[in-house]
C-alpha cells in the first residue's frame, strides 16, 4: 500500500508536469508487463509459468486489457482536474462497488449489513462532492474519480474468470501489456501534438511506478494471499488514500483538509462493514 500511494503521487506529478494521461499510462503498463513477463520466464519469483491458450488470449484482450485500459486512462485524465488525494478516496470505495455487484439479494443480516456499508461508504463520497453539489469546485474531476473507483472494481471482477488459469502476476502482466497496446495509438497522437518532457526526475518516477508500484507492489500482494486468506488481504486497499495522502502532502504540496479525511473515515469504515462476516448467534441459524 506504500509502494501504490507513491505510485499514485507519482502519477499526479507526471500529470502535472505537463505527460499526457495517455502516454503516461501506456508507457508506465507497457514496462511493468515487459519486466513481469521477463522475471517470469527467467526466476521462480512469481511461481509456474504458464502459457495461455488461443481462446483465453482473445479473452485477455477484451476482458481484461480493455477494461484495464480504461480505467487507467479515467484515472490519470482525473488527475488532471482534481487532487491525487480525493482520487485515493474514490479508488478506496471499489471494494464496495465489488461487494454490491457480487450481490444477489441477501436477506436478513447480510442484506442488512450490505445496505449500512453502501449507505456509510457512499456518505464519504457525498462528503467529497459537496463543494460540488454547492457550486464550487471541479464536477470533471471527481466524477471521473468516482468512476474510476467502478472502473477498477469492473476490471477486478472481469478477471475473476482467469482465476485458476493464470496467477496472479500473470494476469497482471497480459492484462497491462494488452491495455498499454490499446492506449497506445492515443498515447502517439498525445506525443505528437505535444511531445512529454523526458527529463531525468521524470523518467526516474516512471520507472519507480513500474518498479516498485508495478512489479515489487504486485509481488509483496501476491505474496500476502499465499499467506492470508483473500478477504483479509483486500482489506489493506483501505490503506491507499491515507498513504497517497501523505506521499502528496509531503511531496506535492496537496493540503489536508478535515473534511476530507472525514469522508476517508466514512469510507473505509463502509468498506471494512461490507466486508466483514455475520456476527456470531447466540444459536445455530435456521436452515434456508
Amino acid at each position: 500500500m506504500v509502494f501504490w500511494g507513491g505510485n499514485n503521487a507519482a502519477a499526479k506529478h507526471l500529470i502535472a508536469s505537463g505527460w499526457g494521461p495517455f502516454w503516461t499510462s501506456s508507457s508506465r503498463m507497457g514496462l511493468c508487463a515487459l519486466l513481469l513477463m521477463l522475471l517470469m520466464r527467467w526466476t521462480p519469483w512469481f511461481g509456474v509459468r504458464r502459457e495461455p491458450d488461443p481462446a483465453l488470449r482473445r479473452e485477455l484482450w477484451w476482458r481484461g486489457g480493455l477494461s484495464l485500459a480504461v480505467y487507467a486512462a479515467v484515472f490519470t485524465y482525473s488527475l488532471q482536474h482534481t487532487s491525487v488525494a480525493r482520487v485515493a478516496v474514490f479508488l478506496g470505495a471499489s471494494p464496495l462497488w465489488m461487494l454490491l455487484m457480487e450481490g444477489r439479494g441477501h436477506h436478513g443480516w447480510q442484506g442488512v449489513r450490505r445496505f449500512a456499508a453502501a449507505f456509510i461508504a457512499l456518505s464519504g463520497v457525498i462528503l467529497l462532492f459537496w463543494p460540488q453539489l454547492r457550486g464550487g469546485g471541479n464536477w470533471l474531476g471527481d466524477g471521473l474519480g468516482l468512476l474510476a473507483g467502478v472502473l477498477w472494481a469492473g476490471y477486478c471482477r472481469l478477471c475473476g474468470a482467469f482465476q485458476g488459469r493464470l496467477n496472479g502476476s500473470e494476469i497482471t502482466a497480459h492484462t497491462m501489456g494488452r491495455a498499454a497496446i490499446l492506449l497506445a495509438p492515443l498515447a502517439a497522437w498525445e506525443i505528437a501534438s505535444k511531445p512529454p518532457l523526458l527529463a531525468p526526475q521524470l523518467v526516474g518516477l516512471q520507472v519507480y511506478c513500474a518498479v516498485f508500484g508495478g512489479v515489487i507492489a504486485f509481488g509483496v500482494w501476491h505474496g500476502a494471499l499465499l499467506r492470508w486468506p483473500p478477504g483479509r488481504v483486500f482489506l489493506f486497499n483501505n490503506l491507499i488514500p491515507l498513504t497517497t495522502m501523505l506521499f502528496a502532502w509531503q511531496f506535492l504540496g496537496e493540503k489536508v483538509s478535515g473534511t476530507f479525511l472525514l469522508a476517508m473515515a466514512l469510507v473505509v469504515a463502509g468498506v471494512i462493514l461490507g466486508q466483514t462476516g455475520p456476527p456470531p448467534a447466540a444459536v445455530p441459524p435456521a436452515r434456508e
